[in-house]
């Protein structure tokens, strides 16, 4: 009697304020959270792992030390993972960071990719009055899911960023490298030494941002850095 007239109840609250997809915005029907079934089956996985060479690590090549680097969605324009991003950045749906980071914590687990492997995991940050505009950093909930299912620990004040500046997502990554190389500063190296870090941010276009981050973690003595996103832009031939 009580399940059913909690199931009624549950219905009710359902019409008066329906729970919306933050893929295709259409109606959730129970059982579904944060995006719709169909939504979820089209979310283009990368399937990269952190065991195998993948286009995201011939991002780096050449240009920083990393251990290896991994995304989980492709990010192509005006797609479901365009959209569910938009939404967690600039429509206060930080929750979003927990449904992917849970998703993708467990799909690392289930691969043992970096399992017992890495100390601290560090979201890229926002600059101070970014951070007070809107509110969170829209990595921090998927990096802390990524850190509990590590069994790692979760450091959000060690990179600080030093310039609020605008979106770089148009600029090359000659031009956002040049604008950004004295942006983010590690505030103690030695937190960091010895320390097996994993670098985590929302979308890897250029690697322009991640670059320099993991340049300043670099500053402590035998860092090994790993690089994951919640997505990557595809190059064509991937």
């Amino acid at each position: 009697m009580y399940k059913k007239l909690t199931n009624i109840l549950i219905d009710i609250n359902s019409v008066l304020f329906p729970r919306v997809c933050f893929g295709c915005n259409d109606h959730l029907i129970r059982g579904e959270e944060t995006l719709c079934t169909v939504c979820r089956n089209n979310l283009p996985l990368t399937d990269y792992t952190f065991n195998e060479e993948n286009p995201v690590d011939r991002i780096f090549y050449g240009r920083i030390n990393i251990e290896k680097a991994s995304s989980f969605l492709f990010f192509i324009e005006k797609g479901i993972v365009q959209q569910v991003i938009h939404n967690l950045k600039y429509r206060n749906q930080e929750h979003i960071g927990d449904f992917l980071g849970d998703w993708y914590g467990q799909q690392l687990l289930e691969n043992h990719e970096l399992k017992n492997t890495i100390d601290l995991v560090i979201p890229v940050p926002l600059h101070f009055k970014k951070l007070r505009k809107r509110g969170y950093n829209q990595v921090s909930k998927f990096a802390q899911k990524l850190a509990f299912y590590l069994k790692a620990e979760y450091v959000d004040n060690l990179l600080v960023k030093t310039s609020n500046t605008k979106t770089q997502t148009r600029k090359s990554r000659v031009g956002r490298w040049q604008q950004e190389k004295s942006l983010y500063k590690l505030q103690d190296p030695s937190r960091v030494n010895n320390k097996r870090i994993l670098l985590v941010d929302d979308v890897i276009t250029t690697g322009g941002t991640m670059e320099i981050c993991a340049q300043a973690l670099s500053k402590g003595t035998n860092t090994t850095i790993y690089i994951a996103s919640m997505a990557v832009v595809p190059k064509t031939g991937n």
